[in-house]
């Protein structure tokens, strides 16, 4: 079976209020469906279920409960039966019986990423009407694998309980968010484009092509509407995520949805949640772990006291699942040293919603396949089949939100575990962050990428530890590392409406520049473009008629660079412009040239013109300047000259020195204060934690009555409809039977009686629990009191014919009434007996 052959498998999250929904839910499907639907919601283990009977009556389709090992069929509907795991594989639903006393509290989320795993694309989940934030990781999973995601709406006819639907809906990763009755048809629609789609491509795999300006103008969209820049993811993700949107809108194609972008936040938005999603697992490739447990973390804390830190940074977390991974391997090793250092895990993501699940630390026991049951049982708190980090290892764990390509990276790492992003994006886009990266990380730290990464155009900055499982260490190299936008031209995206100039216009524009170049080279002083810091951006022709080669590492500062005699004066002009944001000019300078020459130069730094998103830079130009005629007169000014400098330079001297120690006294004083503050968040922190556990677990304690309170509730309307039916069946019997019936009780008043019985005895409702001999009948009623204690006592019936006033005989039979196999009275029977009848 192809992969479009495949039939949709819908699951239904419900809980309290679920009923009401999934009437809408059914009432709304087309005909014929297509897909099969497979109900969860919350169930007690202690009571038995007719929620199948009551969808029953929704719909046509065949509802069953659902048993282990059953085919899923299309046109179908399953439910959850209670007191069971529920799942799916291979197209077969699977059922695991609970323990005694155990309930799971997350069914939905259990269920739910079972079928992304079996289904992936062809995998739907719906989440209606329920009391808590089952089904939030359900969702997610759904929408890694690239299914349709779904959530009730709130409006007046809305779920009854909305917490299920609004947790779903803050994860940013439901497609639809529409009433109950609106569901079916947009499954449909959904399955029948998505058939079109892959038969489109089977017939030609380049069916799906994007115009580069409708990229670029995608790009430049979620650019101003999110933030970020996605220019430098590669091209065939991002047009697969793309693919996805276009087919869940249902639009014609990449122009009709260009269009919507154009005027459409929300979509924008979606689509950035849409590339945002990346599929991860505990310990994922397990054998690459391992390496690192055994080859980086025992170095990690090698020399390291108590009172220092290891540090790691996981920078595109996503859920959490890697982060958690790596913080159970170092947990683990910390255990075996007698007195640890401390350990600080940096998480983070551009995608909040991702961060907020991070941080809960809950996740379907499905997540945990390649942790084994040992490390289950000591880092994982097991709630049936939903688990919780355990608080020892989140306490280890910092979330936050910082994107890789546009914030400034952390430092002094020990450990930097970036797997699975580099894979997303460009060549150029890994050519800026792997240096970034490197400088994030301590000489020798180490750098832990996916196993289909590599670092091969970086050797400089990366030794290899284990090639095979993609482990590196950082060398000593230091390279320049910025952070340029991946936006490219600044000045393009600020003036989106200037148009490309003529063709003349170009040509003379490119002449100019030529000439300009020509001028440059031959004619200018020499000159250089550096940064706040010093650091060499652009060298001019001549360059290496005032640089010269220091000794020692390697250095882009071109304070370093130049010849001895200008290093002081430059360091010096330099500091003067960036303070002022003025030009700074240093004469009576000289430098030596080849032949023991001595040339004299004047040095000029002047702050360039700023532009927008672009960090300050200064020319600084090294002009020449004539020798004097009158070797006295120059000797003198060169000595004149020399005696300012060493003033000036004893002055600056004197004056960083009281700086230097200002800094110092203010940076003590702060420092405690932090010692003091940050001790006093601390154990803030932990009450706080505390609290906050305690009353988590207080408000599943009573979610989870209420939920089977709903339950309960439900099922005994359903029951009370039941009696008043079998009651309505029961006085409709007696009324053909004409049977004359009295039920008493132990008391011998009357409960109830047939219409019959009261004709006979002239008895009105308002009569009941009045005695039976108080009322006037065409027989005596004597031998009553008797026979009903006789029945009362010993069991069996007495039989009695009387005589009526009224010419007509009558036989009295006496029963006892039973209720649980306990006598609670009698129930008299009088048949009118025909003449000569026994």
């Amino acid at each position: 079976m192809t992969a479009h052959e495949l039939f949709p498998i819908v699951g239904i999250g419900a809980s309290a209020g679920g009923i009401g929904a999934m009437r809408g839910f059914f009432g709304g499907l087309p005909q014929p469906f297509g897909a099969a639907v497979v109900v969860v919601t919350h169930l007690s283990p202690d009571r038995e279920s007719l929620l199948s009977e009551v969808l029953a009556r929704f719909t046509t389709l065949p509802v069953e409960a659902a048993t282990d090992g059953s085919v899923v069929q299309p046109d179908h509907v399953y439910v959850m039966p209670p007191g069971m795991l529920f799942g799916i594989r291979d197209g077969r639903l699977t059922l695991t019986p609970l323990g005694p006393g155990v309930r799971e509290v997350k069914p939905v989320d259990i269920f739910l990423t079972a079928l992304a795993l079996d289904r992936g694309e062809r995998a739907v989940a719906v989440i209606l009407s329920g009391g808590d934030g089952d089904g939030t990781i359900g969702i997610k999973s759904i929408k890694e694998h690239g299914g349709l995601t779904l959530a009730q709406a709130l409006d007046e006819d809305g779920p009854d309980t909305p917490e299920m639907p609004l947790s779903a809906l803050r994860t940013g990763y439901v497609d639809y968010n529409v009433t109950a009755d609106e569901m079916g048809a947009l499954i449909v629609a959904y399955g029948r484009e998505q058939k079109d789609t892959e038969a489109k491509a089977e017939d030609d795999p380049n069916a799906f092509e994007v115009a580069e300006e409708v990229l670029a103008e995608i790009h430049a969209i979620l650019r101003r509407q999110v933030g970020h820049d996605f220019s430098g993811y590669k091209p065939s993700t991002f047009k697969r995520r793309l693919s996805r949107r276009i087919t869940v809108g249902n639009h014609k194609g990449p122009d009709d949805y260009l269009r919507r972008l154009r005027t459409d936040a929300a979509e924008a938005a979606a689509l950035f949640r849409d590339l945002l999603i990346g599929v991860t697992k505990f310990f994922r490739d397990a054998d690459a772990f391992d390496a690192l447990s055994t080859q980086v973390i025992p170095r990690l804390f090698e020399g390291r006291g108590a009172e220092e830190t290891v540090r790691v940074w996981v920078p595109a977390c996503s859920t959490g699942e890697e982060v958690y991974s790596i913080a159970i391997l170092l947990s683990e090793h910390m255990a075996t040293l007698p007195d640890p250092p401390r350990v600080q895990i940096f998480a983070t993501d551009i995608d909040e919603r991702s961060l907020t699940i991070a941080r809960t630390g809950r996740y379907p026991r499905a997540y945990l396949d390649a942790v084994s049951p040992e490390r289950i049982a000591r880092h994982f708190v097991t709630e049936g089949d939903s688990v919780v980090i355990a608080k020892s290892v989140r306490d280890l764990c910092t979330f936050a939100p910082h994107s890789v390509l546009r914030d400034p990276p952390f430092s002094r790492l020990d450990l930097i575990s970036c797997r699975n992003l580099l894979i997303y994006l460009g060549l150029e886009a890994q050519e800026r962050m792997l240096p970034a990266l490197h400088y994030a990380l301590r000489s020798g730290g180490y750098l832990f990428i996916g196993m289909a990464e590599n670092v091969t155009r970086f050797e400089d900055l990366f030794a290899t530890v284990d090639k095979w499982h993609r482990i590196f260490q950082a060398t000593d190299t230091i390279r320049p590392v910025r952070l340029p936008s991946m936006s490219g031209d600044t000045w393009a995206d600020l003036a989106p409406g200037v148009r490309a100039k003529p063709q003349n216009a170009l040509v003379h524009a490119n002449l100019r520049h030529a000439a300009d170049a020509e001028v440059l080279a031959k004619f200018s002083p020499p000159h250089a473009v550096v940064t706040r810091v010093g650091e060499a951006v652009h060298y001019s022709p001549r360059i290496d008629t005032v640089l010269g080669v220091a000794s020692g590492q390697p250095t882009h500062e071109l304070a370093s660079l130049v010849a001895k005699g200008l290093r002081l004066e430059l360091r010096s002009a330099l500091r003067d412009a960036i303070e002022t944001n003025t030009v700074v000019v240093r004469t009576g300078l000289e430098i030596e040239l080849s032949g023991g020459l001595r040339q004299p130069i004047s040095l000029t730094v002047s702050p360039m013109p700023p532009r927008p998103g672009v960090e300050p830079l200064f020319l600084v130009v090294f002009a020449e300047t004539s020798p004097a005629k009158d070797h006295e007169a120059t000797a003198t000014q060169v000595e004149v000259a020399r005696d300012e400098v060493v003033q000036r330079l004893e002055r600056e001297l004197a004056l960083t020195r009281e700086r230097l120690q200002g800094i110092v006294e203010e940076y003590e004083t702060a420092l405690e204060e932090v010692k003091s503050s940050n001790e006093e968040l601390y154990s803030v922190n932990e009450e706080m934690q505390s609290g906050t556990e305690e009353l988590e677990a207080s408000r599943e304690e009573v979610q989870s009555i209420n939920e089977e309170l709903h339950t309960v509730n439900n099922e005994l309307s359903s029951k009370i409809q039941a009696m008043d039916q079998l009651m309505a069946e029961q006085m409709a019997l007696f009324a053909s039977t004409e049977i004359a019936s009295v039920f008493l009780d132990r008391g011998l008043r009357i409960r109830t009686m047939t219409n019959a019985a009261a004709r006979i005895f002239g008895v009105q409702a308002s009569d009941r629990g009045r005695l039976l001999s108080n009322f006037a009948a065409p027989f005596s009623l004597s031998w009553l009191t008797e026979d009903a204690r006789e029945v009362m006592d010993n069991g069996g019936t007495t039989d009695r014919l009387l005589d009526g006033t009224d010419g007509k005989r009558y036989r009295a039979r006496l029963t006892p009434s039973l209720i649980d196999g306990e006598k609670y009275g009698v129930v008299a029977n009088f048949v009118h007996v025909a003449d000569g009848a026994d």
